[in-house]
């Protein structure tokens, strides 16, 4: 009888603790969401202000007390915006500077970590642990000798200026390189007994193994240089080489020196709505690239 009595408090104290673990798992989950839900209002709150300030009136803008929705809708100031910032010349610009870097910088980036994780050369790892230093020296360091680099060239407010400075990534060689050295060596060894070329092993098998990455880096490489702001300000700032991020700095300036800051924030909003269309669709991909290439953060 005592034996049973045991066995039926043990039970007993079984269940209260799988009650309380349950008690304890859903208020842990309800803490996670609400905190998750402060942190996304926080965050998306800039984005908001920034729409409804591109709504609103210029008097309505400089109230004293702000408003949290506009009292008059003005759908109309992206039409101001895209006409007074000229951003259709500025979408070219950037447009054109983006898509020719980016697939020069691929080329690049792909024969790089390709070398560096296949071929046999000396100096091979002495060489990439050179390239891996710079990555800890900030890239503002390097403006002032590459801007008397171009300056000697003659390349001051040309598309060159824009693209070439900046073609090698050490970081994008880097994280293709880590995903290539996934890919089995024993391809590469086999694809050599049949006489396939190099390049036709990069080309046929490499490239699609590693496309996620590669996707990753024309994503990050076009963000890069859609968002570009202090170097195409010092070298080439003239009206037919200027960048978006450059046009929008006084393109709304008004003659008296007031800024008509409901039309600058259309332009903003035009601005960055590309940037962020490609983010919701195309964020799987990031995270996969990065993830392939086995790097965690």
């Amino acid at each position: 009888m005592a034996e049973t009595n045991r066995v039926i408090m043990h039970e007993k104290d079984m269940s209260k603790v799988k009650s309380n673990s349950k008690v304890g798992g859903v208020f842990g989950k309800i803490f996670t969401y609400v905190f998750l839900s402060i942190m996304a209002l926080i965050i998306l709150f800039p984005f908001y202000w920034m729409i409804i300030s591109s709504l609103k009136t210029l008097e309505e803008y400089r109230l004293s007390v702000p408003t949290f929705w506009p009292k008059v809708v003005m759908f109309g100031n992206y039409a101001e915006a895209f006409t007074a910032g000229n951003l259709g010349r500025l979408f070219i610009n950037t447009v054109l500077v983006g898509v020719v870097s980016t697939i020069l910088s691929l080329v690049i980036t792909v024969i790089s970590a390709f070398a560096f994780a296949r071929l046999e050369f000396k100096g091979k790892n002495i060489l990439f642990a050179g390239l891996l230093a710079t990555m800890m020296i900030p890239g503002e360091l390097f403006t002032i000798t590459n801007y008397g680099t171009v300056t000697n060239l003659g390349w001051m407010n040309t598309y060159t200026v824009l693209i070439v400075p900046f073609l090698v990534s050490v970081f994008y060689i880097y994280l293709l390189r880590q995903n290539f050295l996934q890919i089995p060596n024993e391809l590469y060894l086999a694809a050599k007994v049949d006489g396939t070329s190099d390049l036709k092993y990069l080309w046929k098998v490499m490239i699609p193994l590693a496309l996620p990455t590669l996707i990753s880096i024309t994503i990050l490489k076009m963000a890069g240089a859609w968002n570009s702001y202090i170097w195409p300000r010092l070298v080439a700032n003239d009206e037919a080489h200027r960048l978006i991020t450059n046009g929008l700095r006084n393109a709304f300036t008004e003659t008296t020196g007031d800024v008509n800051y409901p039309i600058q924030m259309a332009a903003v909003a035009l601005v960055s709505a590309p940037l962020f269309i490609v983010f919701v669709f195309l964020r799987k991909y990031i995270m996969k690239g990065v993830s392939r290439s086995g790097i965690k953060g």
